[in-house]
């Protein structure tokens, strides 16, 4: 019962903090400057009446107060609307469609950073105080504050002539099959994922060489030396387990990461994902476009956060469920 009801309480919280986020999210893009209109029709010739005709196709002649409420009706039942740059496509639509392509590069960047920087930070942790400790934490602090956008010139200047410049396939391939096109995705993924692996690479080797110096001082760690473990021993069945539960939290945080995508990489890299996409919404003040964005990866962070909670309590004893 005790479950139960954490469960529930986590639940309503999460609930109500993302009926807050709503509410910011409408508020904060209704007040940037510009006319979305103006900005997406900058024809002269285009009369007053068409313009009207336009803000009502898209409710922006409504009150702030009415276009508030239909905001959030459609936002919780899944309605997105329309895009304004679009064509009056949904928002929908074009978010799933963005959401698998930043899927594949944020994802797989992820991924290869979590199992580098837990490994990487487990050596630093088990020879804490040495050369290689000093080494290794010194190139995850430099990695960890390289700036994305940077790093990512840095390796198109770096490799210009040998890896596409951006896109995710060869404009106008003819490809033989399926393993050709996979080929070509992959050779225009290596450079832009590689960079994402450098830049998260370093927050998960800190974090879990602290984490693990923390375990290795525990009494636990130093009953099972005195009974004659061997460190591998005590690293896999004893350390590293424990040790890990930070990374918890921390991989919860970076699911919203993955799918708001890497705006700046993906920039720069041109690569059409959701961080694309809100970056060409800013510019083109495709209000449904951002909010519908930012629903999604607000949704997927209280998501992640609250499967996060609910692991603690299941992995950590010491968690007390009030």
């Amino acid at each position: 019962m005790e479950l139960r009801a954490y469960i529930l309480r986590r639940a309503i919280t999460a609930f109500a903090v993302f009926l807050v986020i709503l509410t910011l999210n409408f508020i904060i893009f209704h007040t940037i400057p510009g006319d979305p209109i103006r900005t997406l029709f900058q024809d002269p010739r285009i009369s007053p009446e068409d313009l009207a005709q336009l803000r009502h196709n898209f409710g922006l002649d409504k009150s702030l107060m009415d276009q508030y409420l239909l905001y959030m009706k459609n936002s919780l039942t899944g309605e997105m609307g329309k895009s304004f740059s679009y064509y009056g496509d949904p928002v929908g639509n074009i978010i799933k469609e963005r959401l698998t392509n930043t899927l594949i590069l944020v994802g797989s960047a992820s991924v290869l950073a979590l199992i580098m920087g837990v490994a990487i930070g487990t050596l630093a942790a088990w020879r804490r105080n040495t050369r290689t400790d000093f080494a290794l934490l010194g190139s995850s602090l430099f990695l960890y504050s390289m700036p994305t956008f940077w790093l990512g010139m840095l390796m198109l200047f770096a490799l210009s002539g040998s890896v596409p410049s951006g896109g995710m396939y060869t404009p106008g391939a003819d490809y033989a099959g399926l393993l050709d096109q996979f080929l070509d995705l992959m050779h225009h993924l290596l450079v832009p994922m590689t960079v994402l692996t450098l830049v998260l690479f370093g927050q998960y080797v800190m974090i879990m060489r602290s984490s693990l110096i923390d375990v290795l001082s525990e009494d636990y760690i130093v009953t099972a030396r005195a009974k004659g473990l061997t460190g591998r021993d005590i690293l896999r069945h004893h350390a590293v387990p424990n040790a890990m539960l930070p990374l918890v939290t921390i991989t919860a945080i970076n699911l919203s990461f993955v799918v708001g995508g890497a705006i700046q990489t993906e920039t720069v890299f041109s690569w059409p994902g959701v961080g694309r996409l809100m970056y060409d919404a800013l510019i083109t003040r495709d209000y449904p476009i951002l909010q519908g964005s930012f629903l999604v990866v607000t949704a997927v962070a209280l998501v992640a956060n609250f499967i996060a909670d609910i692991t603690y309590a299941f992995l950590d004893p010491r968690v007390k469920i009030r």
